[in-house]
């Protein structure tokens, strides 16, 4: 049902164009050098992940990308492909989960690891958070229950340790696999894999631009945070590196105003789709990303 939702919300966006990626078959190229050898000089970056790594909702969408996809020329993969002169290889499609490395999405869209070919230099990963549909469910639910007891914790009272313990249980496994995967098909890749900003703040919350209860926005915050280590943890293991958003993102949530806030809220939601990274945000992930290739 959810990649159902992202295909029929995705019918309404006009598709816009990008530069430079495997979508675009005519990138951009200095005219001092012809088109066949500059590209072939330049280092390979392969872009994998969800709906965040897409930018869900940042317009305009990648030229001839999956409509379902909801593929942003200004997701973070574009930003750092256009800032270091990358041959960019984009994969990233909205509601993807774990399985989806190896698994055909959608039909016509294939499995994402399918796209690292031996001449990628560096993959970027960001993906988790929709494995055993973890952290749409949880926003959902307490979403439902806030409205019980506004200052409250009725959804930490209502599913306690449950959302945590998928974490441990179900998706660091999954992440292990998948991570593991990607190095074995990109042995000598430099390997980035991106954890998630801030969606809520530490305390407070801001009922109901985001419907969360008081008492809720600490609950969710930490598994938020145990999700991000669960990722930490997956791409150590398998000799990536993780990029922790976690420090530049404070403040930036989804309750803070409008113009310093990176993630886009359930109501008011602007240039994004909601509880995702707008434009600023997919920038200022691209700009944690670039430096760490520095």
């Amino acid at each position: 049902m959810r990649r159902l939702a992202a295909a029929l919300g995705a019918m309404v966006l006009v598709v816009g164009g990008c530069a430079q990626s495997v979508d675009d078959p005519a990138p951009s190229t200095p005219s001092s050098a012809p088109m066949s050898e500059t590209v072939s000089a330049q280092p390979h970056l392969v872009n994998l992940g969800d709906s965040f790594s897409a930018a869900a909702g940042v317009q305009p969408l990648v030229a001839g990308s999956p409509v379902m996809c909801l593929r942003s020329s200004l997701n973070f993969a574009h930003l750092v492909a256009a800032e270091g002169r990358y041959q960019l290889t984009d994969v990233s499609c909205s509601g993807a989960d774990t399985t989806d490395f190896t698994d055909a999405q959608y039909e016509g869209v294939p499995a994402q690891l399918d796209a690292i070919t031996d001449d990628a230099d560096v993959i970027t990963v960001m993906i988790g958070g929709n494995d055993s549909a973890l952290y749409s469910t949880a926003i959902r639910e307490c979403s439902d229950l806030a409205a019980q007891d506004v200052a409250g914790a009725p959804c930490e009272a209502e599913h306690g340790d449950e959302y945590t313990d998928i974490v441990e249980s179900d998706t660091y496994p999954a992440l292990v696999e998948a991570l593991g995967e990607v190095r074995t098909r990109a042995p000598d890749a430099d390997i980035l894999v991106v954890g998630y900003p801030w969606i809520l703040p530490a305390s407070g919350g801001c009922y109901p631009t985001m419907r969360v209860a008081a008492g809720d926005v600490p609950y969710l915050r930490a598994l938020q945070a145990d999700l991000n280590d669960a990722i930490r943890r997956a791409a150590e293991q398998s000799g990536a590196r993780f990029v922790d958003m976690s420090a530049v993102s404070e403040g930036r949530d989804a309750c803070a105003p409008q113009g310093q806030r990176w993630i886009e809220p359930q109501n008011g939601a602007s240039g994004a789709a909601p509880v995702h990274p707008n434009a600023e945000g997919q920038k200022a992930i691209a700009d944690q990303v670039s430096a760490a290739l520095r």
